[in-house]
Protein backbone atom coordinates (compact mmCIF):
# COMPACT_ATOMS: atom_id res chain seq x y z
CA UNK A 1 0.00 0.00 0.00
CA UNK A 2 0.97 3.78 -0.95
CA UNK A 3 0.19 6.28 0.81
CA UNK A 4 -0.52 9.94 -0.60
CA UNK A 5 -1.16 13.12 0.35
CA UNK A 6 -4.38 14.95 -0.61
CA UNK A 7 -4.99 18.58 -1.04
CA UNK A 8 -7.31 21.35 -2.50
CA UNK A 9 -7.60 24.70 -3.18
CA UNK A 10 -7.64 27.57 -0.45
CA UNK A 11 -10.45 29.56 -2.33
CA UNK A 12 -12.52 29.14 -5.53
CA UNK A 13 -11.41 30.45 -8.93
CA UNK A 14 -13.38 30.92 -11.98
CA UNK A 15 -12.81 31.18 -15.62
CA UNK A 16 -14.88 32.51 -18.48
CA UNK A 17 -15.11 32.26 -22.10
CA UNK A 18 -16.54 30.04 -25.38
CA UNK A 19 -17.05 25.96 -25.22
CA UNK A 20 -14.04 24.35 -27.09
CA UNK A 21 -16.46 22.84 -29.52
CA UNK A 22 -19.55 24.84 -29.12
CA UNK A 23 -18.29 28.37 -29.00
CA UNK A 24 -20.98 29.49 -26.51
CA UNK A 25 -20.68 31.64 -23.54
CA UNK A 26 -19.69 29.36 -20.58
CA UNK A 27 -18.05 29.59 -17.09
CA UNK A 28 -16.46 27.36 -14.62
CA UNK A 29 -15.52 27.85 -10.91
CA UNK A 30 -13.19 25.36 -9.51
CA UNK A 31 -13.99 25.48 -5.63
CA UNK A 32 -12.49 24.03 -2.46
CA UNK A 33 -13.58 20.20 -1.31
CA UNK A 34 -12.53 17.65 0.93
CA UNK A 35 -14.44 14.24 -0.59
CA UNK A 36 -12.95 13.58 -3.75
CA UNK A 37 -13.53 15.52 -7.23
CA UNK A 38 -17.13 16.26 -8.25
CA UNK A 39 -18.67 18.26 -11.55
CA UNK A 40 -21.60 20.06 -10.61
CA UNK A 41 -23.83 21.85 -13.55
CA UNK A 42 -27.61 22.75 -12.04
CA UNK A 43 -29.13 19.76 -9.76
CA UNK A 44 -26.77 17.62 -11.54
CA UNK A 45 -23.73 16.58 -9.61
CA UNK A 46 -21.35 13.61 -11.27
CA UNK A 47 -17.75 12.61 -9.73
CA UNK A 48 -15.27 12.74 -11.62
CA UNK A 49 -14.59 8.54 -12.30
CA UNK A 50 -14.51 6.85 -15.41
CA UNK A 51 -17.69 4.80 -14.69
CA UNK A 52 -19.35 7.97 -15.13
CA UNK A 53 -17.92 8.81 -19.09
CA UNK A 54 -20.46 9.02 -21.43
CA UNK A 55 -18.49 10.08 -24.63
CA UNK A 56 -15.21 10.12 -26.04
CA UNK A 57 -15.53 11.08 -29.82
CA UNK A 58 -13.71 14.36 -30.00
CA UNK A 59 -13.43 15.49 -26.10
CA UNK A 60 -14.07 13.34 -23.16
CA UNK A 61 -17.92 14.36 -21.33
CA UNK A 62 -18.67 13.36 -17.97
CA UNK A 63 -23.25 13.00 -17.76
CA UNK A 64 -23.96 16.16 -19.65
CA UNK A 65 -20.74 17.56 -19.43
CA UNK A 66 -18.09 18.12 -22.07
CA UNK A 67 -14.28 19.04 -22.38
CA UNK A 68 -12.99 17.74 -18.63
CA UNK A 69 -10.11 16.59 -19.78
CA UNK A 70 -8.11 19.81 -19.48
CA UNK A 71 -9.20 20.86 -16.08
CA UNK A 72 -8.96 17.23 -14.88
CA UNK A 73 -5.16 17.33 -16.71
CA UNK A 74 -4.39 20.37 -14.24
CA UNK A 75 -5.79 19.49 -11.04
CA UNK A 76 -4.08 16.01 -11.60
CA UNK A 77 -0.83 17.56 -12.55
CA UNK A 78 -0.74 19.93 -9.60
CA UNK A 79 -1.75 16.77 -7.23
CA UNK A 80 -4.73 18.28 -6.29
CA UNK A 81 -6.98 15.38 -5.17
CA UNK A 82 -10.06 17.28 -4.32
CA UNK A 83 -12.45 19.68 -5.74
CA UNK A 84 -16.11 20.75 -6.75
CA UNK A 85 -16.29 21.94 -10.44
CA UNK A 86 -19.57 24.05 -10.77
CA UNK A 87 -20.25 24.36 -15.04
CA UNK A 88 -22.65 26.67 -16.29
CA UNK A 89 -23.18 26.08 -20.20
CA UNK A 90 -22.34 22.12 -20.20
CA UNK A 91 -19.26 22.21 -21.48
CA UNK A 92 -15.74 23.78 -19.76
CA UNK A 93 -14.37 27.04 -21.68
CA UNK A 94 -11.22 26.79 -24.19
CA UNK A 95 -9.09 28.99 -22.39
CA UNK A 96 -6.50 28.91 -24.35
CA UNK A 97 -7.03 25.38 -25.39
CA UNK A 98 -4.56 24.31 -22.94
CA UNK A 99 -4.45 23.75 -19.00
CA UNK A 100 -2.13 26.89 -18.78
CA UNK A 101 -5.06 29.45 -17.41
CA UNK A 102 -6.21 26.61 -15.04
CA UNK A 103 -2.69 26.31 -13.45
CA UNK A 104 -2.06 30.03 -13.46
CA UNK A 105 -5.77 30.20 -11.43
CA UNK A 106 -4.53 27.50 -9.23
CA UNK A 107 -1.51 28.88 -8.07
CA UNK A 108 -2.69 32.55 -7.62
CA UNK A 109 -5.05 30.95 -4.45
CA UNK A 110 -2.75 28.36 -3.22
CA UNK A 111 -3.58 24.78 -1.79
CA UNK A 112 -4.16 23.08 1.91
CA UNK A 113 -4.06 19.70 3.01
CA UNK A 114 -7.20 17.64 3.58
CA UNK A 115 -6.55 14.02 4.44
CA UNK A 116 -4.32 11.32 2.89
CA UNK A 117 -5.12 8.69 -0.21
CA UNK A 118 -4.11 5.09 0.67
CA UNK A 119 -3.73 2.54 -2.15
CA UNK A 120 -3.29 -0.33 -3.49
CA UNK A 121 -2.30 -1.75 -6.86
CA UNK A 122 -2.29 -1.93 -9.92
CA UNK A 123 0.02 -5.10 -9.45
CA UNK A 124 0.30 -5.74 -13.17
CA UNK A 125 0.97 -3.62 -16.09
CA UNK A 126 -2.46 -2.44 -17.48
CA UNK A 127 -3.09 -2.40 -21.21
CA UNK A 128 -5.29 -0.95 -23.28
CA UNK A 129 -5.22 -0.92 -27.51
CA UNK A 130 -7.73 0.75 -29.86
CA UNK A 131 -6.22 0.15 -33.51
CA UNK A 132 -3.11 1.58 -33.76
CA UNK A 133 -3.35 3.80 -30.16
CA UNK A 134 -1.65 2.06 -27.29
CA UNK A 135 -1.61 2.84 -23.41
CA UNK A 136 0.61 1.27 -20.82
CA UNK A 137 0.29 1.64 -17.10
CA UNK A 138 2.42 0.25 -14.31
CA UNK A 139 2.51 1.09 -10.66
CA UNK A 140 5.61 3.62 -10.39
CA UNK A 141 7.00 7.11 -9.48
CA UNK A 142 5.74 9.38 -11.95
CA UNK A 143 7.67 8.91 -15.28
CA UNK A 144 4.92 9.67 -17.93
CA UNK A 145 5.84 8.83 -22.15
CA UNK A 146 3.32 10.09 -25.11
CA UNK A 147 4.48 9.09 -28.73
CA UNK A 148 2.46 10.98 -31.93
CA UNK A 149 2.65 10.27 -35.36
CA UNK A 150 1.27 11.93 -38.63
CA UNK A 151 2.42 10.27 -41.98
CA UNK A 152 2.50 12.58 -45.00
CA UNK A 153 3.38 15.42 -42.82
CA UNK A 154 6.35 17.36 -41.55
CA UNK A 155 5.54 15.88 -37.81
CA UNK A 156 6.72 12.56 -38.76
CA UNK A 157 7.22 11.44 -35.12
CA UNK A 158 7.31 13.00 -31.90
CA UNK A 159 8.07 11.66 -28.50
CA UNK A 160 8.28 13.77 -24.94
CA UNK A 161 8.76 11.76 -21.85
CA UNK A 162 7.94 13.91 -18.45
CA UNK A 163 9.37 12.40 -14.88
CA UNK A 164 6.75 14.43 -12.80
CA UNK A 165 7.12 17.04 -10.32
CA UNK A 166 3.92 20.04 -10.55
CA UNK A 167 6.78 22.32 -11.43
CA UNK A 168 7.93 20.32 -14.34
CA UNK A 169 3.91 19.62 -15.59
CA UNK A 170 3.02 23.65 -15.31
CA UNK A 171 6.49 24.39 -17.49
CA UNK A 172 6.33 21.97 -19.74
CA UNK A 173 2.87 20.33 -20.28
CA UNK A 174 0.14 22.60 -19.18
CA UNK A 175 1.17 25.04 -21.72
CA UNK A 176 0.53 23.02 -24.76
CA UNK A 177 -2.23 23.63 -26.82
CA UNK A 178 -5.44 21.23 -28.72
CA UNK A 179 -4.11 21.04 -32.58
CA UNK A 180 -6.38 21.11 -35.33
CA UNK A 181 -5.04 19.60 -38.93
CA UNK A 182 -4.95 21.49 -41.60
CA UNK A 183 -6.65 18.60 -43.90
CA UNK A 184 -9.52 17.77 -41.20
CA UNK A 185 -10.99 21.71 -40.73
CA UNK A 186 -13.77 21.23 -43.24
CA UNK A 187 -15.21 18.24 -41.41
CA UNK A 188 -14.57 19.78 -37.94
CA UNK A 189 -16.77 22.65 -39.10
CA UNK A 190 -19.26 20.30 -40.70
CA UNK A 191 -19.90 18.70 -37.36
CA UNK A 192 -20.30 22.09 -35.20
CA UNK A 193 -16.76 21.21 -33.54
CA UNK A 194 -14.14 23.79 -32.67
CA UNK A 195 -15.74 26.90 -32.64
CA UNK A 196 -14.42 28.37 -29.37
CA UNK A 197 -10.69 27.93 -30.65
CA UNK A 198 -8.83 31.04 -32.63
CA UNK A 199 -5.03 31.61 -33.68
CA UNK A 200 -3.95 32.00 -30.02
CA UNK A 201 -6.10 28.52 -28.77
CA UNK A 202 -4.78 25.97 -30.51
CA UNK A 203 -1.84 24.97 -33.19
CA UNK A 204 -2.95 24.15 -36.40
CA UNK A 205 -1.12 21.41 -38.37
CA UNK A 206 -0.30 21.92 -42.45
CA UNK A 207 1.47 19.40 -44.22
CA UNK A 208 4.67 21.11 -44.36
CA UNK A 209 4.65 23.29 -41.73
CA UNK A 210 2.48 24.79 -38.42
CA UNK A 211 -0.07 26.99 -39.38
CA UNK A 212 0.67 29.27 -36.50
CA UNK A 213 3.75 29.81 -33.55
CA UNK A 214 4.34 27.00 -31.81
CA UNK A 215 5.06 27.20 -28.11
CA UNK A 216 7.48 23.86 -27.91
CA UNK A 217 8.63 22.21 -31.39
CA UNK A 218 6.95 19.20 -29.85
CA UNK A 219 3.51 20.66 -29.28
CA UNK A 220 1.24 18.60 -30.53
CA UNK A 221 2.65 15.45 -28.40
CA UNK A 222 3.01 17.33 -25.19
CA UNK A 223 -0.85 18.24 -25.98
CA UNK A 224 -1.25 14.31 -26.29
CA UNK A 225 1.02 13.73 -22.74
CA UNK A 226 -1.55 16.91 -21.33
CA UNK A 227 -4.97 15.04 -21.90
CA UNK A 228 -3.38 11.69 -21.43
CA UNK A 229 -2.82 12.59 -17.69
CA UNK A 230 -6.43 14.22 -17.50
CA UNK A 231 -8.33 11.06 -19.14
CA UNK A 232 -6.41 8.77 -16.62
CA UNK A 233 -7.02 10.48 -13.40
CA UNK A 234 -10.66 9.43 -13.94
CA UNK A 235 -9.16 6.06 -12.32
CA UNK A 236 -8.54 8.07 -8.91
CA UNK A 237 -4.68 7.36 -8.67
CA UNK A 238 -2.01 10.03 -8.64
CA UNK A 239 0.00 11.06 -11.59
CA UNK A 240 3.07 10.42 -9.02
CA UNK A 241 2.09 6.74 -8.35
CA UNK A 242 2.14 5.26 -11.99
CA UNK A 243 4.47 4.71 -14.79
CA UNK A 244 2.41 5.39 -18.05
CA UNK A 245 3.15 5.35 -21.62
CA UNK A 246 1.06 6.25 -24.49
CA UNK A 247 1.53 5.56 -28.27
CA UNK A 248 -1.30 7.67 -30.66
CA UNK A 249 -3.23 7.71 -27.78
CA UNK A 250 -6.57 9.42 -27.87
CA UNK A 251 -9.27 9.96 -25.69
CA UNK A 252 -11.06 6.62 -26.36
CA UNK A 253 -8.21 4.46 -25.51
CA UNK A 254 -7.07 6.52 -22.68
CA UNK A 255 -10.58 6.20 -20.85
CA UNK A 256 -10.32 2.37 -21.51
CA UNK A 257 -6.76 2.45 -19.59
CA UNK A 258 -8.49 4.56 -17.05
CA UNK A 259 -11.44 1.79 -16.84
CA UNK A 260 -8.53 -1.00 -16.98
CA UNK A 261 -6.77 0.71 -14.08
CA UNK A 262 -9.88 1.64 -11.87
CA UNK A 263 -10.83 -2.29 -11.69
CA UNK A 264 -7.31 -2.95 -10.29
CA UNK A 265 -6.57 -0.31 -7.43
CA UNK A 266 -8.31 -0.17 -4.08
CA UNK A 267 -8.58 3.50 -3.41
CA UNK A 268 -9.32 4.80 0.50
CA UNK A 269 -9.56 8.32 1.56
CA UNK A 270 -8.50 9.18 4.49
CA UNK A 271 -9.00 12.66 6.86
Amino acid sequence: MKIFPRQTLRESVTLEGPGLHSGEPVSVTIHPARDGIYFRQGSERIEAHVRNVTDTSRCTMLGSISTVEHVLSALAGLAITDAEIEVSGGELPAVDGCSQPYVEAFESVGYESCGTLEIEGPFARVYAVEGQAKVAVAAGEGWWRAEFELEDCFIGRQEVEMSWTPTRYAADVAPARTVVLEWEMEMVKKYGLGKGLDESSCLGIGREKYMNPARFPDEPVRHKLLDLIGDLSLAGVPVEALDVVGERCGHAVNILAAQRLAERVTIRRVD
